[in-house]
């Protein structure tokens, strides 16, 4: 397991020219973690004979007996303040160029973190990156990512799986323990082995600007056993699953990456809604749960105080009364929910004597580690802590693999990570998910009829879309597009010129791939919305956030009106079946967005509308 000083150096050497120079493929064939020297003499004695190291069935079973002969001889190797270290997850990005992977190794090699969460770059890059970062860190690194949708969340030419309101729509959970399953895969490809997800928050606010679509729905039994399956996916294919934002951020009209939101709720409601999922969760052995930055007097009444500031709330509720055995993150130690009341360094401190395990993306390693290292001398904090959770740190790292690390091999590293049965399960879910709330006069399906006019529009595109070139296969259609900011004379131009016709086939789009808290549609351009769902004659897909319906007066009185969620290549094509009647419709709405369109609502029936010509 021992290399010479020497040779150690030349490897890192290599990866630091390589990674200056941008060209970073050599790094590869690192394996520097097999083979490394003990710093402490007492790690030279002749060690006790112990029995192999078999992998515990769950994560939890290996933090609840973390010693072994591989973290215990690594744990005697670090100095007090690298086992501080340990307990740190920096942030890192592919697509910053040299001078910034740099100043990541910098805190890789000077402080020895224990680990990175990766955000925006490319897979290939990535992979090269992480290879030099892994053979430059004296203790394997633990690698996340912050992937609720899977890593094409973060990374281009990688899969992306729909946010969670589309899955909060389908029936068939299976399917998104297949999501879980196929991120974990992709994740193990990558050399990465934590997934700050599922949003296990019930978001019952409709003007909550941050989870909204990034939950299940407002049904807590419905995020529950949704939040279960992607769980299970992932963890039962070896990553770790993070359930976040505890105790419960969904209802809240405040983001804490600007402020910090105050959950007025008293325990009983807590306890009946907010909690529940993560109770459940724990009884199934989720293996991490993340903290919010939020003020909740009834937990904890200290002002201004974040939840993962707080011990009442973190040791307290989570810990204790909830029995949670495995690792406590926070969230990111850079958020003004927590940064507007504390101090870089002091927060982190806080955060470790409050109970979390490990801190997550933080504004200085040396200040945290000073800080922290002075609460430990003032006696805030122990030193006997510190070391315990540096244990279990390790011994997750060995339930996930990084005993026997091994450099992430790049050939064929795209198709790997773009497989056909990720395109098949997002196909599925795209059909289970369509929502199909009117369909006045029968309208659908689309029959073809001699002299029948039709028109399709999509709001927000700059050409035709997926979904018109779907329809235009199937019947004859004039195409038109329009910009979600277009003023009167736009919109008057384009309201005359669809009046001859029959049929108007409407798409809305937002301003991303990503679904919309605000589209952002002139109002101009929301008057002819509306016009057109007054019409008769109009058949309306909405291709984003269901809460959305309300940014548009009106559009309840469509004679058609179907909920796609997003506007990925599948929700497009499979809108265009529907439309069709080649498919059923099978979605329910997983939130109440006005008093028009509740939760659980859909006109669906087991087989096709009727089928289409």
């Amino acid at each position: 397991m021992l290399t010479t000083p020497f040779s150690h150096t030349l490897r890192l050497l290599g990866c630091l020219l390589l990674l200056l120079s941008t060209l970073l493929s050599a790094c590869e064939g690192t394996d520097a973690h097999k083979q490394k020297q003990p710093l402490h003499p007492e790690a030279a004695v002749a060690p006790v004979k112990r029995e192999p190291y078999v992998r515990p069935a769950s994560i939890l079973a290996a933090l609840n007996n973390p010693s072994s002969a591989w973290a215990d001889s690594v744990f005697n190797t670090l100095s007090p303040d690298e086992r501080i270290a340990q307990l740190i997850v920096i942030e890192a990005f592919s697509d910053q160029g040299p001078a910034y992977e740099a100043d990541v190794m910098r805190l890789i090699k000077q402080y020895k973190v224990g680990g990175i969460i990766f955000f925006q770059g490319g897979p290939v890059r990535q992979a090269r990156l992480t290879n030099c970062y892994q053979a430059a860190a004296k203790v394997p690194l633990m690698i996340a990512m912050d992937a609720e949708t899977g890593i094409g969340m973060r990374l281009d030419s990688t899969v992306q799986y729909p946010f969670q309101q589309m899955l909060g729509a389908i029936e068939d959970n299976g399917l998104i323990y297949n999501i879980g399953a196929q991120v974990a895969h992709e994740f193990k490809r990558l050399g990465m082995h934590v997934n700050f997800a599922p949003v296990a928050d019930i978001n019952n606010n409709p003007n909550n600007p941050i989870i909204s679509y990034r939950s299940f729905g407002e049904n807590r039994l419905d995020v529950t056993a949704k939040s279960l399956a992607y769980m299970l996916g992932m963890q039962e294919n070896g990553i770790i699953a993070t359930a976040k934002h505890f105790p419960g951020h969904g209802d809240t009209d405040v983001d804490s990456h600007y402020d910090l939101p105050v959950i007025p709720f008293d325990r009983h409601r807590l306890d009946s809604l907010e909690l529940y999922p993560f109770r459940e969760l724990i009884k199934y052995g989720v293996g991490g749960i993340m903290v919010a930055h939020m003020h909740i007097p009834q937990l904890d009444s200290t002002e201004h105080l974040p939840s993962t500031l707080s011990s009442p709330i973190v040791t307290g509720l989570l810990r204790k009364e909830l029995g949670f055995e495995g690792l406590i993150f926070t969230d990111a130690m850079v958020m003004k929910g927590v940064t507007k009341y504390f101090e870089p360094g002091v927060a982190e401190a806080r955060a470790l004597m409050a109970g979390n395990d490990v801190l997550e993306r933080l504004n200085s390693v040396p200040r945290a580690i000073g800080a922290i290292r002075e609460a430990i001398n003032r006696g805030a904090l122990s030193q006997r802590s510190i070391d315990r959770r540096c244990k279990r740190v390790l011994a997750a790292k060995q339930w996930l693999g990084l005993d026997k690390y091994k450099p992430i091999d790049l050939q064929h590293l795209y198709e790997d990570l773009n497989t056909p049965a990720a395109d098949s399960t997002n196909r599925a879910v795209a059909e289970a998910a369509l929502t199909l709330l009117r369909n006045e006069k029968h309208l659908l399906p689309v029959r073809k009829r001699r002299k029948l006019r039709i028109a399709t529009v999509s709001f927000g595109a700059w050409r035709p879309t997926v979904y018109q070139r779907k329809i235009s296969k199937r019947i004859a259609t004039k195409d038109f597009v329009i910009k979600r900011k277009a003023d009167k004379k736009e919109t008057a131009k384009l309201w005359k010129k669809l009046q001859k016709f029959d049929l108007v086939v409407v798409g809305l789009y937002g301003p991303s791939i990503r679904p919309s808290n605000n589209m952002g549609y002139s109002p101009e351009t929301k008057q002819l919305v509306s016009k057109l769902a007054t019409s008769n004659k109009a058949i309306i897909t909405l291709f984003d956030n269901a809460y959305a319906i309300n940014q548009f007066p009106d559009i309840g009185k469509s004679a058609v009106l179907i909920v796609a969620y997003q506007p990925h290549y599948h929700a497009q094509e499979a809108a265009a079946k529907l439309l069709f009647g080649k498919i059923p419709a099978r979605g329910k709405l997983p939130v109440s967005v006005n008093e028009q369109f509740g939760y659980g609502d859909g006109i669906s029936k087991d087989k096709p509308l009727i089928a289409g010509p």
